[in-house]
């Protein structure tokens, strides 16, 4: 009978026991489960905020315009001082054309006698007379073409400046729209690491990862935030640096596109090279300066002709001191003259032409080398321009997809244990590195064809083909995202 009671408590025992081990076993599997649920339910509103957050860099979006630029560059246009500056020193320029191009004042003459002449007519008392200089045919004409010449350069040197200021402006315009567009995915960048840090908190204080992940994404905010101080910072310099184009005071609100887009130009190489020989300023300015060469040299051959001077004189004659029936008595003669100026010092006429021709010569030759200058340069910014082009297409077409493919897989390598959340931190940074370093690339293509706009003279036609740089937030819904 004992032996029997001790097995029923041994039994009894072990049935409690295995309960026991029952029970525990369910509690496991339900932390298990509801700590699997948890992470399911950071992973989803994580995929979607990267899904919906991360711009889609490969989609084709509506052409979009460059507003305010237009209006900035006629801003720019009436109110910088030093294009108008250049613009006034043409103005004066033009104004020396009519004073070369009159003829000499007239001259007029009185002479006193301090003893009169006694003449059989009577004394004469003083003489006066005026006389006109009439330089040799064609003179006035090149000193006029001299003048015009001159006012021709002043003129290319304005344009000159306005093409640069132009240059200037755009330059600045797009790297102001590229600040903000950096500036707007860092902050993207800031909010994401912020929501993965709170993940990995929560993570930790689950048991399913070690500190060294929120560590880690502490690191990666720190550097973020010194680098979106250091973009907020720059707005400061290239606001200035715009407004100073425009002659405008340097704090003045800067306004920039919400997209700056994707630029083809619609002229080929050779016809650029046309438009840079025929159409730039510096070569026009040149040209200009061959001209007032051939009129100098025109000049001067003409100076080794005289001037004539044509004039009219008279004598005033006093009656006859002794009365008398006296023909003629007491009139004033007048006198016809003529004059010319002996051009016998010829050394000074050679060494005249000499130097106009040498001046044709220096114009020449100078054209010419600035030409091959100015296409070397024009093949630098074309090379410049394919190569953001080419940049342009591999983020577009190649880059971001794989990285946006790369962030999906780390997602669910990450759920099935395979990676780890530094995985997701890198493919993140990753894609969000190469968006900037699109909107770099958009960037750099704009600013090259303003650099071949300054070298050809005018604008360039472009085709827009849309933009990757717009401007957008992240969603609210995944903004307001918290831990409960």
């Amino acid at each position: 009978m004992q032996r029997t009671t001790n097995e029923i408590r041994h039994a009894n025992a072990s049935l409690r026991r295995t309960d026991h081990t029952r029970t525990r076993a369910i509690a496991i599997a339900d932390d298990r489960r509801q700590a699997t649920m948890r992470l399911w339910l950071w992973l989803l509103p994580l995929l979607a905020f990267l899904m919906l957050a991360l711009p889609d860099m490969a989609r084709a979006q509506e052409p979009v315009s460059l507003d305010p630029l237009p209006s900035y560059l006629k801003t720019a246009a009436e109110n910088n001082g030093e294009l108008q500056a250049a613009f006034a020193r043409w103005r004066a320029a033009v104004q020396k054309a009519p004073q070369a191009s009159v003829m000499p004042d007239p001259e007029l003459r009185f002479g006193y006698f301090i003893e009169p002449v006694e003449t059989r007519t009577g004394p004469q008392r003083w003489r006066y007379g005026i006389s006109q200089k009439f330089p040799w045919p064609g003179k006035l004409d090149d000193k006029e073409q001299i003048a015009l010449h001159e006012a021709d350069t002043l003129r290319a040197q304005a344009e000159g400046i306005k093409l640069a200021l132009f240059r200037d402006v755009k330059s600045a315009f797009h790297e102001y729209a590229y600040l903000e567009r950096a500036i707007a995915i860092t902050r993207e960048n800031e909010e994401l690491l912020r929501y993965l840090e709170d993940v990995a908190r929560a993570r930790y204080a689950a048991g399913g990862t070690p500190y060294s992940d929120v560590l880690r994404t502490q690191m990666e905010l720190d550097k973020l935030g010194e680098r979106l101080r250091s973009l907020q910072d720059l707005r400061t310099p290239l606001a200035a640096r715009l407004n100073a184009a425009m002659g405008r005071a340097t704090d003045e609100p800067v306004q920039v596109p919400d997209a700056v887009p994707v630029m083809e130009i619609s002229m080929d190489d050779g016809t650029l090279r046309t438009a840079l020989k025929e159409n730039n300023p510096a070569l026009h300015g040149y040209d200009a300066q061959a001209e007032k060469a051939k009129s100098a040299a025109s000049l001067a051959e003409r100076n080794y002709f005289p001037d004539v001077t044509l004039g009219l004189e008279s004598i005033y004659t006093d009656r006859p001191r002794g009365g008398g029936n006296t023909v003629n008595k007491g009139d004033d003669p007048l006198i016809a003259t003529v004059g010319i100026n002996l051009p016998i010092w010829r050394s000074a006429r050679d060494a005249a032409v000499t130097e106009s021709k040498e001046m044709l010569l220096a114009a020449h030759r100078g054209r010419q080398g600035k030409q091959d200058v100015l296409l070397a340069d024009l093949e630098l910014a074309l090379f410049r321009y394919r190569d953001a082009g080419r940049r342009i297409e591999l983020y577009k077409d190649t880059l971001l997809p794989r990285a946006e493919q790369a962030i999906e897989v780390s997602l669910q390598a990450y759920q099935s244990g395979k990676a780890s959340f530094n995985d997701i931190t890198e493919a993140q940074k990753s894609y969000l590195e190469l968006h900037l370093a699109y909107a770099r690339a958009l960037t750099d293509q704009a600013q090259r064809i303003a650099d071949m706009e300054a070298l050809t003279g005018g604008e360039i036609p472009c085709k827009y083909h849309g933009s990757v740089m717009t401007k957008h937030s992240l969603p609210e819904s995944e903004l307001k995202t918290t831990i409960q």
